[in-house]
């Protein structure tokens, strides 16, 4: 639920792609905010587009995958020290891995894990409780 006092401006998306039960993970950039931690496909929606029209083309910009039919999962309210966020979850089961092309201006890895091992990884803040929300 949405909490008491939460004025979120940044709606963000991302997706658990997952295939034989395992999760995509990206490994993010020296550079980036929270660097080498790992995170799904995900980043902000774009003012002109819905959150089904940038969950699409964030996963395409960062992975290269062509994916529809995405199911969307929930929405979710996500609380830093610094600022809050509109988090919308989907899922994407695939039948067999496919080629990861990394973009490598914002990533500069990839693994595939189960949910329960993607918790023991190194991950960006939150994606955790994100996963057990998901995955319970």
């Amino acid at each position: 639920e949405k909490p008491i006092n939460f004025d979120a401006k940044l709606e963000v998306v991302g997706c658990f792609i997952e295939c034989n039960n395992e999760i995509l993970l990206l490994l993010r950039q020296d550079n980036k905010s929270e660097p080498n931690t790992y995170w799904v496909p995900a980043w902000k929606v774009e003012k002109w587009e819905s959150i089904d029209d940038a969950i699409i083309r964030e996963i395409h910009e960062e992975t290269w995958l062509e994916l529809d039919n995405l199911s969307y999962f929930k929405k979710t309210y996500v609380q830093y020290p610094s600022h809050q966020i509109i988090f919308h979850i989907y899922h994407k089961e695939l039948k067999s891995k496919p080629q990861i092309k990394i973009n490598p201006n914002e990533h500069k890895n990839f693994i595939w894990r189960s949910y329960k091992n993607a918790l023991n990884e190194n991950l960006m803040q939150e994606l955790d409780s994100c996963i057990k929300l998901f995955y319970k």
